[in-house]
């Protein structure tokens, strides 16, 4: 496989290069600014910009050097490259990203190493005027960064992103007595098989005294899923379908250390069911809510539950089904949106194992 390198006094103009010659499909390997003292005089000296490239998986590659193209390697191992075609970038995709990059192309002129991190972010899912905003506050559109590396500026967004992610533990309160959580949120974001992996956690490895209760009289087997999961970790599990039966409920798990609710799952626009819901509350203030979404949500319908139902005061945010997408950055413009933190973060449908208390580096390498 050959690996070319191409040399021009502006970004555009190597993608340009590289385009002419090995097509859109091309594959950019890395891009860096360089200075060299002899080049073609249409070249700035002080500012010439070079990509590393190679063609694109499939095409077949000639094995004679190019003119258009600097230094040639030949690579054997194709199968080394097919496999990180995922993590490259294409000349369709910078193009893409330069045109859709929101007035940064002097930023990626000064850094062109900006362009790969950008790029990441975009695919990881973060909306642009985010992006933009990381790659700004890392100095990475700083003049005296041309030098650094891709990694250099990789070290440099993700604190950035760190910032933005603030995490909480709902049952890291020893002093507080007992804590009664209630997950609440839109249907289909797995709710109740959350809870389960939230009471097998706590009962089997934080060795705590767990109780459950269902208050989902919306959906049949949704009370029956639950009991079968308490049976199997030996807790209690009641069903509590109205504010008296719910107050008796809490009155015989009292000796408990953690009480978790399973609520039913509401639209989001059916405002009078979550009203309804934070009637089925009442006066226990202790109860507090943590709403679940999912990332695979559209982004304005997740933007709306979270509106809709912060009448229930939720405390933190629950992402489920992050192993049905790569695009999970959709968890930062979330906490643009509404900044609250992040208690858990589930990752398949395994029952206890797919669910990771949230860090920031966990979160981090989640994303990206």
């Amino acid at each position: 496989m050959q690996v070319r390198k191409y040399k021009a006094d502006t970004i555009h103009n190597a993608v340009n290069l590289v385009k002419e010659e090995l097509g859109q499909e091309a594959l950019i390997l890395s891009t860096r600014k360089i200075s060299e003292g002899r080049v073609p005089q249409s070249y700035n000296p002080q500012e010439l910009y070079e990509i590393t490239a190679m063609p694109g998986v499939g095409r077949k590659a000639e094995r004679s050097y190019s003119s258009k193209g600097g230094a040639l390697m030949d690579e054997r191992d194709t199968g080394l490259f097919g496999s990180l075609k995922s993590e490259l970038m294409s000349i369709k995709e910078t193009i893409l990203l330069l045109n859709g990059s929101g007035g940064l192309e002097e930023g990626f002129r000064l850094n062109p190493g900006a362009i790969e991190v950008y790029g990441g972010l975009i695919r990881s899912g973060i909306a642009q005027p985010y992006t933009q905003l990381f790659l700004e506050k890392g100095g990475v559109f700083k003049e005296n960064r041309g030098v650094s590396s891709s990694k250099d500026f990789y070290k440099r967004v993700f604190k950035e992103v760190a910032k933005v992610i603030e995490v909480t533990d709902p049952f890291n309160h020893d002093d507080r007595g007992q804590v009664i959580s209630a997950l609440i949120g839109p249907t289909g974001v797995g709710k109740t098989t959350t809870i389960a992996k939230i009471a097998a956690n706590l009962s089997l490895k934080q060795k705590k005294n767990v109780g459950l209760i269902s208050i989902d009289n919306y959906r049949i087997a949704a009370v029956d899923q639950l009991k079968t999961y308490a049976g199997i970790l030996g807790i209690p599990c009641f069903a509590a379908f109205s504010h008296a039966e719910l107050e008796f409920a809490l009155k015989r798990m009292k000796e408990k250390d953690v009480i978790l609710i399973d609520t039913a799952g509401h639209g989001h626009y059916d405002v009078q069911r979550i009203e309804a819901l934070r009637g089925l509350f009442g006066s226990y203030l202790t109860i507090r809510s943590h709403l679940v979404l999912s990332v695979v949500t559209n982004e304005l319908e997740m933007k709306r539950a979270a509106k809709n139902f912060g009448r229930l005061k939720f405390n933190s945010y629950i992402f489920t089904k992050t192993d049905e997408t790569q695009a999970r950055g959709v968890i930062i413009n979330q906490l643009f949106r509404l900044k609250m933190p992040i208690s858990f973060i589930t990752t398949g449908q395994k029952v206890p194992e797919d669910i990771l208390k949230a860090t920031k580096k966990g979160i981090l390498r989640l994303l990206f």
